[in-house]
């Protein structure tokens, strides 16, 4: 057998065909990031449940399989802790469900494992997915957050520790851990992946995503959840067809809030484009879809008093006083106040096709600036909440590095239901960029 010299550096496309071509063997994958863990995951602290024996033995079992193999044989996962796993437990990052073991997989979990995929460990949520931060740091600056919730799927793929892992997004958290930690993230449309075993937040804007290496391994976990691999990315938008694109650089509402490097990121991607043949050009949405964020947060707020209800109710004085003030927020929307959010985030939902029978997508920034220091938080959702609240697919690209050293991206949104064509766009993106990602193995 042909040796990879570190399989922890592959991508999780490059590992799977080195495991199908008897290269690799899963054991010395989950190896390699084990070791790695080791190596690294003081400074980071991605992992909230690891269990290597279950890991190792999982891996040998893939290894002994005659065939068929899935699509992810062989390849270990992160799995977000909100994310119900069968062998690990899942504690949704707060201190009341310490040692809860839900005994069984999420579907979305489940999806994964029946494709070939090893579970390696739970990874580090925020409370709840929206409340007080957890304990991962961001692996280009430990000093840094690796943004939130899902901070430690963020990290560990980042860190080279696993090559993907799942996140949820509710406002940005899928999205800004990508910008953030400086690699490839999709959060598709709305109900692409089913949500049974997650821990809610607000069933109306949750959606689960994931983190890779390479826009190639987001596409291969979207054939996963769309139940039949997908396409080569080159088949669907070619090199003739990307000179028939149009973009639009979408700098959003809040643009305001944007900091030092997120325009320069906005131009470099849009000049990466244009160089491989897309028209591009600047673009304002509707004026009503100003209100969006606003909407998206009310909205949040007050379906997080369903979903975190009995807690609220029964163990208060476990929650953090970020998700106690949430919570409060979300007692105040009135019914009144709820209904004219909801109203206008069903109109901007029915005005967005209209946008994209002229843009293919658009560029728009990932996060606001480069990761914050820990001590600040988890950063600012703001410039992720109106896509979220609309329901569109999203895919993180990583730019450049910001002002301090620290990366800066981009994110590419779509129409509804356009997830498999805007993983083709982000691929001649990413390659027009110089594919810039992740963190030098130290």
């Amino acid at each position: 057998m042909t040796q990879v010299a570190d399989p922890a550096q592959l991508t999780a496309s490059e590992a799977a065909r080195a495991i199908a071509a008897g290269e690799l063997t899963a054991e010395a994958l989950v190896t390699a990031c084990l070791d790695r863990i080791h190596a690294r995951d003081g400074d980071v602290q991605a992992w909230q449940h690891l269990d290597e024996g279950v890991a190792l033995a999982m891996a040998r079992a893939r290894d002994a399989q005659d065939g068929p193999y899935g699509a992810l044989h062989g390849i270990p996962v992160g799995i977000k802790d909100i994310i119900d796993t069968e062998e690990l437990p899942s504690e949704r990052g707060s201190s009341i469900y310490l040692g809860r073991r839900p005994g069984r997989d999420a579907a979305a979990t489940a999806m994964l494992r029946a494709a070939g995929a090893v579970i390696l460990g739970k990874t580090v949520t925020t409370e709840f997915a929206c409340g007080s931060a957890g304990m991962t740091r961001n692996p280009h600056d430990a000093e840094h957050t690796p943004g939130g919730s899902s901070s430690g799927s963020g990290a560990g793929v980042a860190d080279y520790q696993v090559p993907l892992a799942l996140g949820t997004q509710t406002a940005g958290s899928v999205i800004r851990p990508a910008a953030y930690n400086g690699i490839p993230g999709l959060k598709p449309s709305f109900g692409t992946v089913p949500r049974d075993g997650v821990s809610f937040v607000a069933d109306s804007l949750d959606t689960i995503g994931w983190y890779g290496r390479s826009i190639e391994d987001l596409a291969l976990v979207l054939g996963v959840y769309r139940g039949a691999a997908l396409p080569p990315l080159d088949t669907l938008v070619d090199e003739e067809a990307v000179r028939g694109l149009r973009i639009g650089v979408c700098r959003t509402p809040d643009w305001r809030e944007a900091g030092p490097g997120i325009a320069e990121a906005l131009d470099d991607a849009a000049e990466a484009l244009r160089g491989a043949g897309a028209t591009v050009e600047a673009m304002e949405l509707p004026s009503e879809f100003d209100g969006l964020g606003e909407a998206q947060n009310a909205i949040m707020c007050r379906e997080m008093t369903f979903w975190i209800g009995r807690e609220w109710h029964e163990q208060r004085d476990q929650l953090s006083d970020h998700i106690t003030q949430r919570l409060l927020l979300g007692e105040r929307v009135s019914a009144t106040e709820l209904g004219e959010a909801i109203g206008l985030v069903m109109r901007s939902r029915a005005a967005a096709p209209a946008i994209f029978e002229r843009y293919d997508a658009l560029i728009a920034p990932s996060a606001p600036g480069e990761a914050p220091l820990a001590t600040d938080g988890t950063g600012s959702p703001i410039l992720n909440r109106l896509w979220t609240v609309l329901h569109l697919p999203c895919v993180a690209i990583p730019v450049r590095r910001g002002p301090s050293g620290l990366p800066v991206g981009v994110q590419l949104v779509g129409a509804f239901g356009s997830d498999v064509r805007l993983l083709a766009i982000a691929q001649h993106g990413w390659r027009a960029l110089g594919s810039p990602a992740g963190v030098e193995l130290g």
